[in-house]
């Protein structure tokens, strides 16, 4: 048997604008809002490893459990999501997403679930080869459905039905991926997903000074995208915050600061002469309506940080 390997990046889906004309050869799957995380189970221990290669088991004890839940060593790809009215709710996981030593108080408050959607390895096996449809029902036969552990249910074709099913409970959208297709690490697709909103990973690059109640706080935060090595600038974001969030953000930003402009072609006059430019190394979330002809997120709103993610990997998405 083959010792398991160390790290497998998660593959992760393409955008697309609507459901493929051949849904029907797809296995689909509601869209989970919350943290991608790869566990591997070992000889009794458990580690998480998020999307930029970070472990984050311990920010997590209450998936401990996990680790005495499979049949053999395993490696199994999954989403961390906190729950608010039966839904998994972004806002809420913020709560935990930046604290590496939860507390129990913080635990038992705000606690989460890995929701399990593809097995890589188990027992010796690879099962990257495999059909994702083979993967899926030799995840379901371990019998992994226990809390804080869950295996959602996916379908194989339907998606009209699925999407509509996520749609009236006011999750993100759907996944699909082709019943016959391999698990390839690192790729993006040929997995797709549609969203019910839309969302758009940002590098934070500077911010500008609040006014009125604000006088005090940070106003905006400056926004950028990668174009392949050049950080190209997406618009300002001032909306989706909280007080404390704001207060937060400032203490995040000031070890960052840096003098001039980090966009290239250079940010618009009117909020280069206010801003306060940082290095571009934290990353955030934004839903927004639509991108501009000028390549600016018309009514961006913020949704949190994303730690799990790297600056080099923000680039616009778009719908194919």
């Amino acid at each position: 048997m083959a010792e398991p390997p160390r790290l497998i990046r998660p593959m992760t889906a393409l955008l697309r604008r609507s459901l493929p004309p051949d849904e029907d050869t797809y296995g689909w799957e509601l869209k989970w809002d919350g943290v991608r995380a790869v566990a591997y189970v070992q000889e009794g221990s458990l580690r998480l490893m998020s999307r930029n290669d970070k472990d984050i088991t311990r920010s997590y004890p209450e998936l401990a459990g996990l680790a005495r839940m499979p049949p053999a060593a395993a490696i199994l790809d999954g989403e961390i999501v906190a729950l608010r009215d039966g839904r998994p709710s972004f806002a809420t996981l913020q709560l935990r997403m930046h604290v590496q030593h939860p507390g129990d108080r913080l635990v038992r408050s705000v606690p989460v679930q890995y929701y399990v959607f593809d097995l890589l390895h188990l027992d010796g096996e690879s099962l990257l080869p495999l059909p994702y449809a083979e993967r899926r029902d030799r995840l379901d036969a371990l019998g992994l459905d226990t809390e804080p552990v869950r295996v959602p249910p996916w379908w194989r074709g339907d998606g009209e039905a699925v999407f509509a099913v996520g749609l009236a409970q006011g999750l993100e959208g759907v996944v699909g991926k082709p019943l016959r297709s391999r698990y390839h690490p690192g790729r993006r697709g040929p997995w797709i997903k549609v969203k019910n909103v839309r969302h758009q990973e940002v590098v934070i690059a500077g911010w500008l000074p609040g006014a009125g109640r604000r006088a005090d706080l940070i106003g905006s935060l400056s926004l950028g995208v990668y174009d392949e090595n050049r950080l190209r600038y997406a618009g300002n974001v001032g909306t989706g915050f909280t007080e404390s969030d704001l207060r937060d953000m400032a203490a995040r930003l000031a070890p960052l600061a840096r003098d001039g402009d980090p966009f290239d072609p250079p940010a618009p006059r009117d909020v280069a002469r206010r801003a306060h430019w940082v290095r571009p190394e934290l990353v955030g979330e934004v839903a927004f309506g639509e991108w501009t002809p000028d390549g600016v997120l018309r009514h961006p709103s913020w949704r949190g940080l994303r730690p799990d993610k790297k600056p080099r990997e923000v680039h616009r998405e778009d719908p194919g």
